[in-house]
C-alpha cells in the first residue's frame, strides 16, 4: 500500500506539475474577462482545415497568412463547420457585447464566434498568443511544435475607446512604419489612432484644393538638409484599409488655430498678419494663429475638413485646439470685429466660437468633434465634443460639467514620449514632467464604463518633437536606416501593453502583479514581430543588508533572458559574469546588472542613485562634477539642466563641493538650447567656501527644448569632486 501511495503520488505530482506548465502557457494580453483552462492540449498541423462565414474573409485571410509565414501551414477553406479544424463565425446573439468573442480549443477543433468582425480579430489575436511566441516570425519557422493549451475565452473590452495617437507631423513617418504600429496597436486590442498629420513643423495630408500644403509645408529645411514628407490620398485610403482589417478606426486631426505654421507659410493669408515664414527645422510652438476674422480663412478650414472627412470614414474628426496664444487675435482688427458681433471680451474666447461653427458643420456630415481639453475651456461649445484630457485624471470633471464626452490621455501616465527612469543611460526624451514607469502607466485610475460615463476610454500618446531638436536621431538615407522608427519603438513598448490592458479590462480584473507576469513572455513575441522595445532592468526578489554588506536576489523579467552583473561598479556587458546564485558586494552602489535578450540587445543597468537628503535644503539634484570634467587653471563647465526648472519663476543652483577642493566659480550662463537666457554671479561667499549659490530669474521656458547651464571654473590640481542642486523659491 505504502508502494501505490508512493506510485499515486508522483502520478499526482506530475499531473499538476503539468497542468502548471500549460497554465503558464496563457499570458493573454490585455487580460480575458472570463477564461478556463482546461487539460489537454491540440496541436496545430499542415492538413487541417477552415471554415468561415463570408462576412469573415478579411480577418480569415488574415488568419490564414498568419499561420502560413510561421508554420508554412497552407490550410485549406472547409465548407463544413462541424468537421473544420478551425472555425470562425459572426454571431451577435451568442456574443452580445460589441468588439466581444469567445474562443474555445478543445482536442480537435478551435472555434472563434464574435460579435463583429472586430471582435473575431480580438479573438484571432488571443489565439496566436496562445501558440509558441514563434509564430509571429516574419519567415518559416523550424523544429517547434504548434500546441495550443485547451482553452475557453469569453471576452469583450471594457471601454469602447482604446487608442494611441501617433505623431507623424513633427517628424514624418512613412507609410510602412504608420502600417506597422497599427499592426502592434491591433495585436493588443487597440481600437484607434489619432493621426496627427498637422502641427508647425509639417502639414503630412494631401489637399487637392491647395496643393502647397504638401509641396511647401511638408518640407523643412533645404537641398540635403531637406526633411518631411506626406501621405498622398492613395497613401491614407491603404493606410485606411490595412487598419480595417484589424479594427483600427484612423481618426484624422487636423489641428488648429494654433500648431498650424506648416500652413500659413504655404499660404500666409491664412495668418491674421500676412507674413511670410519657414517651415521650421527645429520644435517651437508659433504664434501665429488662423484668422478667424478672415471669410478666406474659414473657407480654407472647411475646405480642408470637407476633403479630409471624405477621406477617412471615421466617425470622429479630430481638430487638435491645445497651446493656443491669442496676442495675434487680440491684436488683429478683423477678429476684433468678430469679438464685437458675437459679444465676445476675451480674445481667447473666439477659439469656442470657431469649435462650434466646426462642430456644428461636421454633425451635418454625421461626425464628432474630438480635439485636446482646451476645445471646452475656451469660450462656450454648445455641440457636444470629446475632449482628449492631457493634464491631470480628476481634469474629466469639466467635461461632466459642460455636457461633453472625455478621453483620458493624461501625460503624467500615459504620454509614451517621456522615459520610462532616470537611470543614467536612458534615450534622449522629453523631459518636461517626470519619467514614466511601466508601472505608472499601468496604474492610471480609469473607472469602469457604462453608457452613462463621461470617459469613453484612454489613448496613450507618442510626440515626435525630439526628432526636432538638431539631434543625432535622424536616419542617414544613404545607409538606409531606420533609427528614428526604432526610437519610437523603444519608448512605446512594452508601455502601450499597458495602455491597452488599462482600455480593455475592468478594475476588478486589473492587477500589475498578474500583468508584469504576463508580459515576461510578450518580449519574445515582440522580438518575432520585429518591433523595438525597452529591455526591463532586472528584478530585485530581495535585498538583504547585514554586516557592513548587501546581498541581492534577482530575477529575470524576461522569459527566457540572461542575467549579467559585475560587482566593481563597472557597466555589465554581454562577456560579463552570468547570474545564477544570490550576489553579496560591499556597496550596493558597486554592483550593477543588465537584462542580457541576446548581445545586442539588453537593458540599463540596476542604478543605485547617490543619497541626497544631506542636501534636501538645496532642492533637486542636476549634476555631479568630477576632477577630469573640469580644466586646469581657468575655464567652463556646461552640463544640461533639461527638466530641472520646469516653468517660470525664480530658482537656486546649489553648488555643493562634497571632497577634495573647494571649487571657485564665475559667471553662469543659461542657455535654451543656443541662446542665452540669462547671466548671473553667484550670492558673496567667503573665499574657498563648498557651497556657491546662484539666483535665475526664469522667464523664457518652453517645453520640449534643451536648457544647459555653463559656469566659470578655477580648477584646482588636487582636484574636486561635488554635486548641484536646484531649488524653485518663487
Amino acid at each position: 500500500m505504502k508502494l501505490n501511495f508512493k506510485a499515486i503520488f508522483v502520478v499526482v505530482l506530475c499531473a499538476v506539475m503539468w497542468c502548471t506548465a500549460q497554465a503558464q502557457q496563457v499570458a493573454i494580453i490585455p487580460q480575458p474577462a472570463h477564461i478556463e483552462q482546461h487539460s489537454g492540449s491540440l496541436v496545430l498541423r499542415a492538413d487541417m482545415t477552415m471554415a468561415y462565414d463570408a462576412e469573415c474573409e478579411p480577418q480569415a485571410q488574415y488568419l490564414r497568412e498568419a499561420i502560413f509565414r510561421s508554420t508554412g501551414f497552407d490550410w485549406k477553406t472547409s465548407a463544413k463547420k462541424n468537421r473544420a479544424s478551425v472555425v470562425l463565425s459572426i454571431d451577435a446573439e451568442r456574443v452580445p457585447a460589441s468588439e466581444g468573442y469567445e474562443l474555445r480549443v478543445d482536442a480537435r477543433q478551435v472555434r472563434i464566434t464574435a460579435h463583429d468582425n472586430s471582435g473575431l480579430f480580438y479573438g484571432i489575436q488571443s489565439l496566436l498568443q496562445l501558440l509558441p511566441p514563434e509564430v509571429h516570425g516574419r519567415e518559416l519557422q523550424r523544429d517547434v511544435e504548434w500546441r495550443l493549451p485547451q482553452v475557453l475565452v469569453s471576452d469583450a473590452p471594457n471601454h469602447p475607446w482604446r487608442g494611441m495617437m501617433l505623431d507623424v507631423a513633427r517628424y514624418f513617418f512613412d507609410k510602412e512604419f504608420v502600417k506597422h504600429y497599427i499592426d502592434m496597436m491591433a495585436m493588443y486590442k487597440m481600437n484607434k489612432l489619432q493621426f496627427h498629420l498637422i502641427d508647425d513643423s509639417g502639414w503630412r495630408l494631401e489637399i487637392k484644393k491647395y496643393p502647397r500644403l504638401t509641396e511647401v509645408g511638408a518640407w523643412a529645411g533645404k537641398d540635403q538638409n531637406r526633411l518631411g514628407g506626406y501621405y498622398s490620398q492613395d497613401d491614407i485610403k491603404e493606410i485606411i484599409a490595412y487598419a480595417a482589417v484589424r479594427g483600427v478606426e484612423i481618426i484624422p486631426e487636423i489641428e488648429f488655430p494654433a500648431h498650424m505654421l506648416s500652413a500659413v507659410v504655404a499660404y500666409p493669408w491664412l495668418s491674421c498678419t500676412g507674413k511670410q515664414h519657414e517651415v521650421p527645422r527645429q520644435h517651437f510652438i508659433s504664434r501665429d494663429l488662423l484668422c478667424v476674422g478672415k471669410e478666406s480663412s474659414l473657407q480654407f478650414l472647411a475646405d480642408v475638413l470637407d476633403e479630409t472627412v471624405s477621406l477617412f470614414p471615421s466617425n470622429y474628426i479630430n481638430i487638435g485646439g491645445d497651446e493656443a496664444v491669442y496676442d495675434r487675435w487680440q491684436e488683429c482688427p478683423l477678429c476684433k470685429k468678430v469679438m464685437q458681433r458675437e459679444g465676445i471680451t476675451k480674445a481667447s474666447d473666439l477659439q469656442g466660437y470657431l469649435t462650434n461653427v466646426v462642430a456644428n458643420m461636421m454633425k451635418a456630415k454625421g461626425k464628432t468633434v474630438v480635439g485636446w481639453e482646451e476645445i471646452i475651456q475656451r469660450g462656450k461649445v454648445s455641440q457636444p465634443v470629446v475632449a482628449m484630457m492631457w493634464h491631470e485624471v480628476k481634469d474629466t470633471i469639466q467635461a461632466t460639467q459642460t455636457g461633453h464626452k472625455a478621453i483620458l490621455a493624461p501625460a503624467t501616465n500615459v504620454y509614451l514620449d517621456f522615459p520610462e527612469s532616470r537611470t543614467p543611460g536612458e534615450l534622449k526624451a522629453a523631459t518636461w514632467m517626470p519619467p514614466i514607469s511601466l508601472e505608472k502607466c499601468y496604474s492610471m485610475p480609469i473607472n469602469d464604463y457604462s453608457s452613462s460615463s463621461t470617459v469613453l476610454g484612454v489613448q496613450g500618446c507618442f510626440w515626435s518633437d525630439q526628432f526636432i531638436h538638431g539631434t543625432i536621431l535622424q536616419e542617414l538615407p544613404q545607409l538606409n536606416e531606420d533609427r528614428s522608427e526604432r526610437y519610437a519603438e523603444y519608448l512605446t513598448f512594452p508601455r502601450l501593453l499597458a495602455v491597452a490592458e488599462l482600455g480593455w479590462c475592468s478594475n476588478a480584473t486589473r492587477s500589475f502583479a498578474s500583468f508584469k507576469q504576463r508580459i515576461g513572455s510578450h518580449y519574445a513575441r515582440l522580438s518575432y514581430k520585429d518591433c523595438n522595445y525597452r529591455v526591463p532592468e532586472p528584478d530585485i526578489m530581495k535585498m538583504t543588508e547585514a554586516d557592513g554588506k548587501v546581498r541581492f536576489e534577482l530575477a529575470s523579467p524576461v522569459a527566457g533572458a540572461t542575467i549579467r552583473y559585475t560587482t566593481d561598479g563597472s557597466y555589465p556587458h554581454s562577456h560579463s559574469a552570468v547570474y545564477s546564485a544570490p550576489v553579496t558586494v560591499e556597496r550596493k552602489e558597486d554592483f550593477r546588472a543588465i537584462t542580457e535578450v541576446d548581445s545586442r540587445h539588453y537593458s540599463l543597468p540596476l542604478y543605485f542613485a547617490p543619497d541626497f537628503s544631506a542636501y534636501k535644503q538645496h532642492g533637486d539634484f542636476v549634476a555631479e562634477w568630477k576632477p577630469n570634467m573640469l580644466a586646469e587653471g581657468k575655464g567652463t563647465w556646461r552640463f544640461e539642466s533639461t527638466g530641472k526648472m520646469v516653468g517660470n519663476g525664480t530658482y537656486q543652483l546649489t553648488f555643493v563641493c562634497t571632497h577634495g577642493a573647494a571649487l571657485s566659480l564665475g559667471k553662469l550662463t543659461q542657455y535654451k538650447r543656443d541662446e542665452v537666457l540669462a547671466e548671473v554671479m553667484p550670492t558673496a561667499v567667503a573665499e574657498g567656501s563648498a557651497v556657491v549659490t546662484y539666483t535665475i530669474e526664469q522667464s523664457a521656458f518652453e517645453a520640449g527644448l534643451p536648457f544647459f547651464i555653463e559656469v566659470e571654473t578655477n580648477g584646482n590640481a588636487s582636484g574636486s569632486y561635488g554635486y548641484v542642486f536646484v531649488k524653485k523659491v518663487k
